[in-house]
């Protein structure tokens, strides 16, 4: 009887009405991935096996698979939007208990963790506290340091050649010129009291430049250089003072630099320096805790002297004071970076995403959420870009796959199916009708 038939055809057509309509319906759903009903004839088993006049007795719904393609990434104002370029899941904790998800759309609790809108929490590889590098273990629910950043003094940072670093030129048309130190006048005993500030006479040196360095408590102190061309033509003496007191309180250890007759820098490039920052405050008559004393090196490593003005190519320092978390940043490898009111950024843990073999075997959840099932194989967890896991995009959202113009296309077709099974269903009726009616 055709009734059979018809009345699968009737189901399946339904069923496939209410796949494109959930598919319409998630449009606008971040992270969503559309599906499709695959259908499949049913045929009546036989003791005696088939034959060229078997009739099928309708249809069944076989499955409703997942497209896992590509949604478009859109740009978005919160920067803990996260979109997946590529494959992989979000790998997501409610208690221990973990899911799976592309919406990336998250946000910090009050506790500092990265979490969705449902409270889930974000998973990934922490930072070791001692290194400051994400050690990439077994991963766990990500929870952002908002504490402040602790200071760095000058030559403690890390680096080969932890310090100063200064490349300058120093004019070769330079005059011999002689240093006056802070304790002796121009007729030679002591006129500056040890207590005050000093500045030392343009006429006892070439050139001078200055910058910042920081002590153990991330004071901030102004490093000042004074280049000396002695009667060597090719010599120049290096002094140093901080905050303008004198230049007693900085002590520098093999500060003579030579050039040979090309201009290039020869010998030691490296001048050691130590502050007695105890004294310096007291010339100031200030009081600062910090260690003391502050010890680093200056390297002027590819510094010059040739017969064109003085100037500083290059004047750093590696030290830094402490610093508030004003904003967090995302790399494409997943890395979540602190970005700090002292100009500096660290690691603060690294985003994980999951792999699958069968993505199709995984079991839906809702709310933008899938579990791990024996189908879909285990969890292949490593960090974005690696293997076949996607990069991470920051302030951006992933949209739904969903394609509307092929969606109201099935939408028309499944209509039509459910309209042919209705007739046939009609038809059988009608012939029914037509052998009770014989006389």
């Amino acid at each position: 009887m055709s009734f059979q038939q018809g009345l699968s055809g009737l189901n399946s057509a339904a069923k496939g009405l209410d796949v494109t309509s959930n598919n319409i319906a998630n449009s606008s759903t971040v992270g969503f991935k559309s599906a499709a009903a695959h259908f499949a004839d049913v045929y009546a088993n036989s003791l005696s096996g088939s034959g060229a006049s078997q009739v099928g007795i309708g249809t069944t719904t076989m499955a409703v698979q997942q497209s896992f393609t590509q949604g478009n990434v859109t740009t978005s104002n919160n920067p803990l939007d996260i979109a997946i370029n590529g494959g992989g899941f979000y790998r997501m904790s409610t208690n221990g208990t973990i899911t799976y998800s592309r919406n990336g759309q998250f946000h910090l609790d009050k506790n500092g963790f990265v979490v969705d809108d449902r409270a889930r929490v974000l998973t990934g590889y922490p930072v070791d506290a001692s290194t400051g590098r994400v050690v990439q273990s077994s991963p766990v629910e990500l929870q952002l340091d908002s504490g402040d950043q602790p200071p760095v003094a000058t030559g403690s940072g890390v680096g080969a050649s932890p310090g100063v670093k200064a490349n300058v030129n120093l004019d070769s048309r330079a005059t011999t010129t002689t240093w006056i130190p802070a304790n002796l006048g121009s007729a030679g005993p002591p006129v500056v009291p040890a207590d005050t500030v000093w500045s030392p006479s343009p006429a006892t040196y070439n050139w001078s430049t200055a910058l910042s360095i920081y002590d153990s408590l991330g004071n901030g102190h102004t490093l000042s250089l004074y280049a000396v061309k002695t009667v060597n033509p090719r010599e120049w003496q290096i002094h140093a003072n901080v905050d303008g007191t004198t230049d007693r309180e900085v002590t520098l250890t093999g500060s003579t630099l030579t050039f040979d007759t090309s201009g290039s820098l020869v010998g030691s490039s490296v001048v050691n320096a130590s502050i007695d920052l105890a004294a310096v405050m007291t010339d100031l008559g200030k009081v600062n805790s910090a260690a003391s004393p502050l010890a680093f090196t200056i390297d002027f490593a590819g510094s010059s002297q040739y017969g064109s003005p003085f100037g500083a190519n290059r004047l750093e320092q590696d030290g830094y004071t402490s610093g508030r978390l004003t904003g967090v940043s995302v790399a494409g490898d997943g890395v979540l970076r602190g970005n700090y009111s002292n100009g500096q950024a660290r690691d603060l843990g690294q985003v994980v995403l999951a792999g699958f073999t069968n993505p199709n075997g995984l079991s839906s959840l809702g709310a933008n959420q899938w579990s791990e099932t024996a189908a879909s194989g285990a969890a292949l967890v490593g960090a974005p870009g690696s293997a076949s896991l996607g990069v991470l995009q920051a302030a951006a959202i992933e949209e739904s796959n969903t394609d509307l113009t092929a969606e109201l296309v099935n939408m028309i077709t499944q209509q039509r199916n459910y309209q042919a099974n209705a007739q046939s269903i009609k038809t059988q009726d009608q012939i029914l009708q037509t052998l009770v009616n014989l006389r």
